[in-house]
C-alpha cells in the first residue's frame, strides 16, 4: 500500500484539506480507554493514523485536535486536555514553571510549496538566502535575475510572488524561521524566531490545511508545510540547497540523512536538526514534541496517554515512515520511557507501571 493510499485511507483525499478531523469514539466502544491531546498540526497525520490503530489494538480511543503548537501549549498549560503537542520545544524554564514533562514522539520535515504555471514538482531550485528575501519582501517576481539565474532550465514567469505564512502559533513556523534565521543573518535581526513572528510580506493562514491550500489556490504562491500536506494535497515542491551546496529534493532518503546526526542527549530531549551536515540532507527536518503534566489532574488518563505513545513507539514505525515521517530511534524510545518512569507522577506517585 502506498503512502497516498493510506493518506486516502484516513479521509486525507488530495482533493480536500481534510487533515484535522478528530477520531471520535465509535459507538459500542465504551470500554475504551480516552484520551484527549490538543497542538501541532505537523504530526496530525501521523497521530490520527497512530489513534486509528491503537483503538483496537491498544485499547485506547485519542481524539486529538490539529489546532496549532502554540494552542496546544495554552491548553495543555491549562490542564483542558490530557496532552499538549509542539514542534516548537519548551524551555526548561518553561517546563518547570508549567510542571510538565517534554519527549520527542516522531521526527518530520518542512517543505517549501509553489504555484508557478509550468514549473513541476522539484524543479525549482531555491536557497534558504533566497526564501528568506522573499518573505522579507525583497524578491517580489518570479523572473527576478536571482531566480533565474539560479534556474537556468526553467521559464520562470513575469508573475508576482504570493507568500503565505502561518497566523496562527505554530511550530511548523518555529521550524521554517529556524532554518531562515540560521542561514540569514537579515532574517534573525529584523524577524527573528519564534511560533508567531510579524512576516514582512504575504499572507497568513491557519494551519498547515491553510497554507496547503492558499498555496493550492492563488498563481504565484509559496508556501511551507509539513511534507504530508504537500504530498498529500499534490502540491508542488521546490529543491533546496544544503549545508553541503548541494541541491536536494524533498525526500525520504533526504530526511533520514539529517536524521541521523541528531543528538538527544539535551535539555527537554530538543535535539536541533535545522540545516544539518551532510551531502545528501534536507536542510529542515525537526522532531516534534509531548508535553504531559506531572502533575495531573486524572493519573489514569496520564498513564494512558503513555500507553499510547509506548504502544506507537513499539508498532507505529512502520506506519510513520509509510507517511513519509522519520520514527525516534529505539534508543531514543528507551530515553522517553526512562523520563516517564523517573519524572511523571500523580498524587506524589509514580505512575508508570508497564
Amino acid at each position: 500500500m502506498n503512502r497516498r493510499t493510506l493518506l486516502g485511507h484516513l479521509g486525507l483525499a488530495a482533493s480536500g484539506l481534510t487533515l484535522t478531523a478528530p477520531l471520535l469514539p465509535r459507538p459500542g466502544l465504551a470500554q475504551q480507554a480516552q484520551i484527549t491531546g490538543a497542538g501541532a498540526s505537523f504530526p496530525n497525520p501521523v497521530y490520527q493514523k497512530w489513534a486509528e490503530a491503537a483503538r483496537g489494538a491498544a485499547g485506547i480511543a485519542l481524539n486529538y485536535q490539529s489546532v496549532g503548537s502554540g494552542a496546544g501549549i495554552n491548553q495543555i498549560r491549562n490542564r483542558t486536555v490530557d496532552f499538549g503537542a509542539s514542534d516548537a520545544p519548551l524551555t526548561e524554564q518553561q517546563l518547570t514553571e508549567a510542571n510538565l514533562l517534554q519527549f520527542p514522539s516522531v521526527m518530520g520535515s518542512v517543505v517549501p510549496i509553489v504555484n508557478i504555471p509550468g514549473v513541476e514538482a522539484d524543479k525549482l531550485k531555491l536557497t534558504g538566502e533566497l526564501l528568506a528575501d522573499i518573505y522579507l519582501g525583497k524578491i517580489t517576481k518570479w523572473n527576478d535575475a536571482r531566480l533565474v539565474e539560479l534556474n537556468r532550465e526553467l521559464n520562470l514567469p513575469n508573475l508576482a510572488i504570493a507568500p503565505a505564512y502561518r497566523a496562527d502559533g505554530s511550530g511548523t513556523t518555529f521550524v521554517w524561521v529556524s532554518y531562515l534565521a540560521t542561514v540569514s543573518s537579515e532574517w534573525k535581526q529584523k524577524v527573528g524566531v519564534g511560533t508567531s513572528v510579524r512576516f514582512p510580506a504575504g499572507t497568513g493562514a491557519r494551519g498547515n490545511e491553510g497554507v496547503a491550500g492558499t498555496v493550492k489556490n492563488i498563481r504565484g504562491a509559496i508556501g511551507y508545510v509539513e511534507n504530508a500536506y504537500a504530498t498529500t494535497n499534490k502540491l508542488v515542491t521546490a529543491q533546496l540547497r544544503n549545508k553541503a551546496g548541494r541541491f536536494v529534493a524533498p525526500t525520504q532518503a533526504a530526511f533520514l540523512a539529517a536524521a541521523s546526526s541528531a543528538n538527544w542527549n539535551v535539555p527537554g530531549m530538543a535535539a536541533n536538526l535545522i540545516d544539518q551536515q551532510g551531502e545528501a540532507a534536507w536542510p529542515i527536518v525537526s522532531p516534534t514534541f509531548i508535553l504531559l503534566p506531572k502533575n495531573p489532574t486524572d493519573a489514569t488518563r496520564s498513564l494512558n496517554v503513555m500507553k499510547f505513545f509506548d504502544w506507537a513507539f513499539r508498532n507505529g514505525s512502520q506506519m510513520a515512515q509509510e507517511l513519509e515521517y522519520i520514527p525516534l530511534p529505539s534508543t531514543v524510545h528507551d530515553m522517553v520511557r526512562a523520563a516517564w518512569k523517573a519524572e511523571v507522577k500523580a498524587n506524589g506517585q509514580p505512575v508508570w507501571t508497564m
